[in-house]
């Protein structure tokens, strides 16, 4: 990937390593461009990746024998069921199913009917459905997962008395970027170390230079840092709660 000549700063592109919104879907980020006259561009750094079924069947793991499943994201519903129908393992009416939001929870309804008593929603953090997990104490429970799966869910569960089993139905991968390699742009957005892993992936001398680089959450922080690039732009902070609101600034400061 090409450096960007832009000494004085301003910001006119930006490439948001993620995939584009869905026609109708809102997105902040491409407001960004309407609101500023400037390009914004989407590209997914990284891909799922299923694990295939005879490889899955290697961790000796039996579906049905769970009765209560824990969802973090619609990737994990996904491949969940795609499983269930590789393995040809027919779902218990009766299963239980938690999920770390409502709109996540929602999602289930691509598979299966929803019943009110049988599906539980946190606010957005899987330890919210904790309560609603210990009044079915005695039951096993599933949690389909990716590979990378940073988890602090699964140790607090188990000191609640909870038996909970991770999964790994999914891998995360990076992406084929090369047809980015003579593309500039002044600010690129991560939001997940595997994300910054995957620019070093597809461009191992990837030089910095004027470009910005922003980036959501601590982990990722970390892995920009780790990686000896200049972090420009950080959410959440004090400051700005969303990267949204930290691009913004920059912007305007770069206008100026």
């Amino acid at each position: 990937m090409a450096e960007t000549p832009n000494p004085k700063g301003k910001i006119r592109s930006i490439l948001v390593s993620q995939p584009k919104p869905e026609p109708g879907e809102r997105s902040p980020l491409a407001e960004l461009a309407t609101k500023f006259n400037i390009k914004v561009d989407f590209r997914p750094f990284i891909e799922v990746v299923g694990v295939p079924a005879k490889d899955f069947r290697k961790n000796r793991l039996v579906l049905t024998d769970y009765p209560s499943i824990v969802f973090n994201s619609r990737n994990a519903i996904d491949h969940y069921f795609r499983l269930c129908e590789e393995m040809r393992c027919e779902i218990d009416p009766e299963t239980r199913y938690y999920c770390i939001s409502e709109a996540v929870g929602l999602y289930l309804q691509k598979y299966t009917q929803l019943r009110k008593r049988k599906i539980s929603f946190g606010k957005g953090r899987l330890e919210d459905l904790l309560p609603q997990m210990l009044k079915h104490k005695e039951a096993a429970y599933l949690m389909p997962c990716a590979d990378i799966l940073q988890d602090t869910f699964t140790a607090e569960a188990q000191k609640s008395g909870l038996n909970v089993t991770k999964a790994v139905m999914f891998r995360t991968v990076a992406s084929d970027l090369s047809d980015l390699a003579d593309i500039k742009y002044d600010v690129l957005c991560f939001f997940s170390p595997m994300g910054i892993k995957s620019l070093f992936e597809n461009f191992p001398d990837f030089v910095q230079g004027t470009t910005k680089i922003a980036a959501l959450g601590l982990q990722t922080h970390a892995a920009v840092q780790d990686c000896g690039l200049r972090l420009d732009i950080a959410a959440p902070s004090p400051e700005f709660p969303s990267l949204v609101m930290a691009l913004e600034a920059s912007i305007k400061k770069g206008h100026k």
